[in-house]
């Protein structure tokens, strides 16, 4: 990796993330570092919440796709950014971290369908990441690591994501061991919902899904995501069946679940459906 010391310059004369938009109301976000493998630091966090933060905003975005730039989705925290924030103090390492936080929260909350593509590594903060992608496709060669110990750190605040997608007895091991895991043992685990043999199989994947999600009403997309967060982890009890009663009694009076039943009930193809599908 380069020296911190350069990156301003670079970073003003390309951007670490780009924000493109392509055709059906679909927009990708790309990290955009390939010469330091898209490692994090505090320029890249901050303009990766900007982009999540236009893009959820967006009301021409359907979905969204996340991926990287070069050989490797991202090889996790920048050298030179981990050698600044080891010189500065306690509060200026929290105020630091909250927006790494602020990052994954923003990611993880996206209110539209979000598509992770991870190729080559994806380390430390990268895992986490995926974990906050609702689909995650990857290549036979790319690599998963929880690295922070061998730094003698902990892998803090992408915790709750990563737990949630690999569960608490997967957590125990690879927090601990960071041991680098396989594309296949991150499907096993529920980090990765794909895996394609080499990148170009990883893209036609993508499309492919593309086109399924753009059968799917972008509301109901939304609601769905927000269900399963409602849901997730709590006692099914009164409180929860009520909200899930509501939820889908708001939904069908809705305007699109209406279009969506006539569309059903007509035999036709609903009004958000590309013509192509």
């Amino acid at each position: 990796m380069t020296d911190s010391k350069t990156q301003p310059e670079q970073t003003e004369q390309e951007p670490a993330v780009l924000h493109n938009r392509r055709a059906g109301g679909v927009t990708e976000i790309v990290l955009n570092r390939p010469d330091k493998r898209n490692a994090f630091d505090d320029v890249i966090i901050q303009q990766l919440i900007s982009a999540i933060t236009e893009v959820d905003a967006d009301t021409e975005t359907r979905v969204v796709i996340l991926r990287s730039e070069g050989k490797h989705f991202s090889a996790g925290a920048d050298l030179g950014w981990m050698r600044r924030m080891a010189d500065n103090s306690q509060q200026e390492n929290l105020e630091d971290s909250r927006q790494l936080a602020r990052l994954m929260d923003c990611l993880n909350h996206l209110r539209k369908p979000v598509i992770g593509l991870v190729q080559g590594a994806a380390y430390g903060g990268a895992v986490g990441l995926a974990a906050c992608c609702d689909i995650v496709i990857a290549t036979e060669k790319s690599s998963f690591c929880l690295s922070e110990v061998k730094l003698g750190l902990i892998p803090a605040v992408i915790s709750p994501y990563v737990v949630r997608a690999i569960g608490e007895r997967q957590a125990r091991r690879f927090f601990i061991s960071a041991e680098v895991f396989s594309a296949r043992e991150a499907e096993q685990f529920g980090l990765v919902h794909i895996v394609c043999d080499d990148i170009e199989a990883m893209n036609a994947r993508c499309d492919e899904m593309l086109q399924q999600l753009a059968k799917n009403g972008p509301k109901a997309m939304q609601a769905a995501k927000d269900l399963v967060f409602a849901v997730s982890h709590k006692p099914i009890d009164s409180a929860v069946i009520d909200d899930t009663a509501h939820r889908i009694a708001d939904i069908r009076v809705g305007e699109e679940g209406q279009e969506g039943l006539s569309a059903f009930l007509n035999k036709r193809h609903a009004n958000w459906i590309p013509e192509s599908n």
